[in-house]
């Protein structure tokens, strides 16, 4: 009810968008980053004409499209927004879509609530709208005052909002939200403004237009106790339709493309999974017009700044800023980019939101986190991401892939790029030795095995990094009379639940998975889910890095996490003699 006023002059002259056709590409943007102004939004479907009051009554309900929160379930609703603080910097990403990628004049419009201005997530987007020149981006903030449990930390202080707006480079007009001559004029303001996104700071009143609910306490998410007084008091029932304008006719841009031609690496040489992830990235990039690349100031690490060498034009420097750096990712993939984000993987946590959102918004892009676990070596365990597998394993609908080598990198990068969903590759630090050919093939959902006998009495199960231990490993024990099955769980999730269960059968029914993570939610913990429900259970050892690691040589601190070769064949001794 605050942002009515606001949505109202909108909507009927300044937001340019063809409701019949949801996927024009020339349409505007609206996205309600305060997405708990979910019936203001529904609202607006019913003012042009796309939904019924009818239809409008079921919301909440079991079944409904009208969902608490909008999500893409409905055709106009590009992002979910339900948790706050990322409407606007998924804002960020479409507007930056449309600069660069699109090469399209349509705006972003972003209706931001005070409450969320607390956010960091809000200054990463403020900091880089501006440094990006977005002026095709604004943001309204419905300053109402009043957030769920009180009143929100600046209050009625508009100049709070402004000054820390202009500072941050940005246009920003203060506006009383209810006079809609002002509103009119700060809209055409925003549009007439170049170089620089505008910001919209507007004086509201929450619960506009009712009095038993205006400016009070303790009103946020509750329905109105006697609706028919207050239908009356906001003039009665109405059925009004607003036209709202077409966007102009334009074509996206497209960049020119040519054959796929994936590095190929030597069977023996040494090469880190973290470079073919680079190197396979910018050869897709060259087949590919729609992939995008964007990094958080580590692309020298990651590797990928050669992508940014080849496709300068479709690389993005989001800088320290993780969370930006994912919500522009999911604000490109709205407008059909593939776009691979990548970090070190520790430092992906810090967009965590994010992700688990991207799964309610039916986002498809792909993640990518370099320095993993403990042999990434002297920097220590800040820098370990050693979190990744559990976390991102739980993201609805995900795909997990640890790569072991170069050209199984490559392979992989190239499918990620036609994924559903959210997915993640997980690269490693150390060059390792290339194990398989370059035209070998690995399906997401599968896995290797490696080394195996008729006399197999134990498997080893690895992925990334310690499948190179397991290989060791397995040489030592074979000079034992030990033999050992060795199986490349490449694919996390989904896992080959199948491969996993033949290769213990054959194996006598003794499994030991080991990983550079914690015991909890990664490797080990998706090879025991495959067993969950057999009749006939195998024993299963299970080694990872259970206590806090220190700065060290890369041996040394798989050593120290009992994760090495020597380890390895010691836990397979043990079991085999048990």
């Amino acid at each position: 009810m605050s942002a009515a006023d606001l949505l109202a002059v909108l909507i009927s002259k300044y937001l340019h968008y063809d409701f019949d056709e949801p996927e024009n590409p020339n349409n505007d943007h609206l996205v309600f980053s305060k997405g708990h102004a979910s019936p203001l939004l529904y609202s607006v479907y019913k003012a042009v004409g796309v939904t019924s009051d009818e239809e409008l009554l079921s919301f909440r309900a079991f079944g409904s499209r009208y969902e608490g929160h909008p999500t893409p379930i409905l055709p106009w609703v590009d992002v979910a927004t339900g948790s706050l603080g990322q409407g606007l910097p998924i804002g960020v990403g479409i507007a930056l879509a449309a600069k660069r990628l699109d090469r399209l004049p349509y705006r972003v419009w972003v209706l931001c609530g005070d409450s969320e201005m607390a956010e960091g997530s809000m200054w990463e987007a403020f900091e880089h709208a501006a440094h990006a020149g977005l002026d095709n981006l604004t943001a309204i903030i419905d300053v109402n005052r009043l957030g769920q449990r009180g009143e929100t930390m600046h209050g009625w202080d508009l100049d709070s909002y402004v000054d820390r707006a202009r500072a941050f480079g940005w246009h920003a007009i203060p506006v009383d939200g209810h006079d809609v001559a002002a509103i009119d004029a700060a809209y055409a303001e925003a549009v007439a403004t170049t170089d620089r996104p505008t910001v919209i700071v507007a004086r509201t009143l929450k619960g506009k237009g009712v009095a038993a609910v205006e400016d009070q306490d303790d009103a946020h998410g509750k329905a109105l106790a006697d609706t028919d007084d207050a239908i009356e008091e906001l003039g009665g029932q109405r059925d009004i339709r607003v036209s709202v304008p077409k966007p102009p006719s334009g074509t996206p841009h497209t960049f020119e493309t040519g054959a796929l031609e994936l590095p190929r690496y030597e069977v023996g040489s040494e090469m880190a999974t973290r470079k073919a992830y680079g190197e396979a990235l910018a050869a897709v990039g060259s087949a590919r017009g729609d992939v995008v690349a964007l990094d958080g100031e580590v692309s020298n690490s990651t590797h990928a700044e050669i992508f940014k060498k080849a496709h300068p034009e479709r690389f993005f420097e989001m800088y320290i800023a993780e969370q930006q750096m994912v919500a522009a990712a999911i604000g490109m993939q709205v407008r059909g980019w593939v776009p691979f984000t990548s970090s070190f993987a520790a430092f992906l946590a810090r967009a965590y939101d994010f992700v688990r959102m991207a799964a309610v918004s039916q986002a498809s892009f792909s993640l990518v986190g370099s320095h993993a676990g403990v042999s990434i070596g002297e920097d220590g365990p800040s820098q370990m991401g050693l979190e990744d597998l559990a976390s991102l394993r739980a993201v609805f609908g995900s795909t997990i892939l640890y790569p072991s080598d170069a050209n199984q990198t490559a392979q992989l990068v190239r499918q990620m790029a036609d994924l559903s969903g959210v997915s993640y590759l997980r690269t490693t630090r150390a060059a390792t030795p290339v194990l398989y050919g370059p035209d070998e093939e690995f399906e997401v959902g599968g896995s290797r095995v490696v080394r195996q006998s008729d006399d197999d009495q134990v498997v080893i199960v690895g992925a990334g990094i310690t499948l190179h231990e397991a290989l060791e490993a397995a040489e030592t024990l074979a000079g034992e009379g030990i033999a050992a099955r060795v199986v490349d769980c490449y694919s996390v999730k989904p896992i080959d639940a199948a491969g996993l269960r033949a290769a213990a059968k054959a194996a006598g029914g003794r499994v030991i998975t080991v990983e550079d993570h914690w015991p909890e939610g990664g490797l080990g913990d998706a090879v025991l889910e495959v067993f969950a429900d057999v009749d006939d259970h195998p024993r299963i050892v299970k080694l990872a890095v259970r206590n806090m690691p220190t700065s060290g040589k890369p041996a040394e601190l798989l050593a120290a996490a009992g994760i090495d070769a020597g380890h390895i064949a010691d836990a397979a001794r043990k079991l085999v003699s048990g």
